[in-house]
């Protein structure tokens, strides 16, 4: 079973400012309840074909896996992707103008499942779920506070 979970929210806050900070790997710590590092394997800033390991809790799993950036429209949409451990994923965001300095981002997190992890898919789709929009609100009072 494929995973596919979107979760998206306003942020009071220019486009431009959204993107660059949620754009950057390296501040994935600050807003991420569940990322405990991000160490770069190439030099940044962010572009297609950067890589970055990741460090993360999830579900009580410490997950060691690199992305590799496959998509970059500044201020507008990210792409990356990770082949390794037991959830080969996928995650994009984008981020929308609403209007007069408000963004609407989206966090989108898909994938395949293997192994053992294939059978708790379901679970880990609304645990996701739960973990993205935490994730967003970090990030909207974070930015809001700027």
């Amino acid at each position: 079973m494929a995973v596919d979970v979107s979760t998206e929210i306003i942020i009071q806050c220019p486009r431009d400012r959204v993107a660059a900070f949620a754009g950057d790997p390296a501040n994935a710590p600050q807003w991420y309840r569940n990322i405990r590092s991000v160490a770069w394997q190439t030099e940044p800033p962010v572009r297609v074909g950067s890589r970055m390991d990741f460090v993360a809790r999830f579900l009580g799993r410490t997950l060691v896996y690199t992305y590799e950036v496959v998509e970059q429209i500044p201020g507008e949409r990210l792409v990356m992707r990770t082949a390794e451990g037991p959830f080969p994923m996928e995650t994009t965001y984008t981020w929308e103008w609403v209007d007069a300095g408000r963004t609407r981002m989206t966090l989108r997190n898909r994938g395949e499942p293997v192994g053992f992890s294939r059978l708790a898919a379901p679970v880990m789709s609304m645990a996701m779920r739960r973990a993205n929009m935490a994730d967003l609100r970090a990030l909207r009072t974070l930015m809001e506070r700027r």
